[in-house]
């Protein structure tokens, strides 16, 4: 079984920054961690590995040279290799972009190590919230999707996925390749052993540039993405709610009718 895990280095602070001109994120000096959704999908493909000896598990981080971090803590917790896409010419992606950039690595990877299995994702980032990427990866490789997963076995040269509904629950089955986006399972992803986390500094993160992969130049970055955002803003803080407490309700009626008469609201 080979299995490609899609994962994406995310600040880690409520502190988020925004470049005025670009309208993107500033990370520099922010700490970052795996995006969790992510981390959750490596666990389960790390789950498949333990029940099917010989299976590979590679992870794949399109970001800048600081996102080798977050590919080495997975190499600590069950991937066997890691890539980074990175170049500067990548920067400024919209879901579109980043997709297809994406698309385009898993192409020059399959053309040397073999076809994927399964490509799992994080059903979304927790720094852009659109769940777009995984289902647009699938698009464009023109493979079947399964979105919302929690569980996640194969057999018979099919995956069959438990998928979690507004209403509970559905297994469905797809045949492989296919493309998983996972949400939050019953369980958390495994920690590290200090020999694990030891061989992960130790290990050489491949790196792909725009160079290196097949991408039409038109369709990458700022210039590939038909998203722009007109205005980004931190939304102004609530202020704490006004407890009115009285001995009986036409009391704290009457509390109420002063309170909003003194503040011109009726």
């Amino acid at each position: 079984m080979n299995i490609l895990v899609c994962v994406k280095q995310v600040p880690d602070t409520t502190e988020i920054k925004i470049d005025p001109v670009t309208n993107t994120l500033i990370r520099a000096g922010v700490p970052s961690i795996v995006n969790p959704f992510d981390a959750y999908a490596l666990e389960i493909a790390a789950r498949i590995k333990d029940v099917q000896p010989g299976t590979s598990i590679t992870v794949l981080s399109m970001g800048p040279q600081q996102a080798v971090a977050a590919l080495k803590e997975c190499l600590s917790v069950g991937a066997d290799k890691a890539v980074l896409v990175s170049d500067r010419a990548f920067g400024g992606a919209d879901t579109l972009a980043t997709s297809y950039t994406l698309k385009c690595a898993i192409d020059k990877l399959e053309a040397m190590n073999g076809k994927f299995d399964l490509i799992f994702c994080g059903k979304q980032a927790i720094d852009g919230d659109t769940a777009q990427v995984g289902p647009e990866i699938a698009e464009h490789m023109d493979c079947p999707q399964i979105t919302y997963a929690v569980e996640v076995k194969t057999e018979n040269g099919e995956a069959l996925v438990k998928r979690e509904t507004g209403d509970g629950y559905e297994i469905l089955a797809a045949k492989l390749p296919c493309v998983i986006t996972v949400t939050k399972p019953s369980f958390n992803p495994r920690f590290p052993t200090i020999k694990s986390k030891l061989a992960a500094n130790r290990a050489v993160i491949t790196t792909l540039t725009a160079a290196d992969l097949p991408v039409d130049a038109a369709r990458i970055g700022l210039k590939g993405s038909p998203t722009k955002v007109k205005k980004s803003f931190t939304p102004p803080r609530k202020q704490g709610g006004v407890r009115i407490a009285g001995e009986t309700g036409e009391e704290s009626a009457a509390k109420l009718f002063e309170l909003l008469n003194t503040a011109n609201v009726i």
